[in-house]
């Protein structure tokens, strides 16, 4: 089997300032050859106790591309093992911020977490920004979910029901008919 390389697309260059705060510490970087994300580490020492949050600082700044944004994001290996994810997730730092990256943590776990300076606190992944601009209109186009939200096509999949049958309320997919583009 051939393998891919990691990043077929070139990469973006994100100009870093690094601050006062932020010295001696490594700047964001992937740490293997297919990761998606940049580790970023904390740029301050804190205990964290159990449901609280906190703004943890980074020591840099980034001018970000226009078109671009770099979204924040947890480490799977802190949520797991201590409960402490990223809170609005994931958080968008603007092509068009200047100051200091700050990492919005919160502790769900039971028990306090340390966070020294230097430790690994999240991940930092650049992407591509597509704008939209919205056109209002009197009604909108009618599709088979229609207005049903938030849990409205239920948690078991058609598989795990015996009769093969979907919840009330809840359509199949392969009793719709599907338009096809010029119909």
């Amino acid at each position: 089997m051939n393998s891919t390389p990691a990043c077929p697309l070139p990469a973006i260059e994100i100009a870093i300032q690094r601050l006062p705060n932020g010295g001696g510490l490594p700047l964001p970087a992937y740490v293997s050859e297919g990761a998606a994300g940049m580790d970023v580490v904390a740029a301050e020492s804190l205990t964290l106790r159990p449901g609280a949050r906190h703004a943890v600082a980074t020591g840099f700044a980034m001018a970000i591309p226009p078109g671009y944004e770099v979204q924040v994001r947890p480490r799977s290996g802190l949520a797991l093992k201590h409960g402490v994810t990223c809170l609005n997730t994931p958080g968008t730092i603007d092509s068009d911020y200047r100051g200091e990256v700050k990492v919005i943590l919160a502790n769900l776990g039971d028990d306090n977490f340390e966070i020294r300076r230097g430790d690994r606190i999240a991940q930092l992944v650049p992407a591509v920004v597509q704008r939209a601009a919205f056109a209002e209109v009197g009604t909108l186009d009618a599709t088979a979910r229609g207005a049903g939200g938030f849990g409205s096509t239920g948690v078991a999949s058609a598989s795990e029901d015996p009769d093969g049958a979907a919840p009330a309320g809840v359509g199949s997919l392969a009793a719709m008919k599907m338009r096809r583009p010029g119909d």
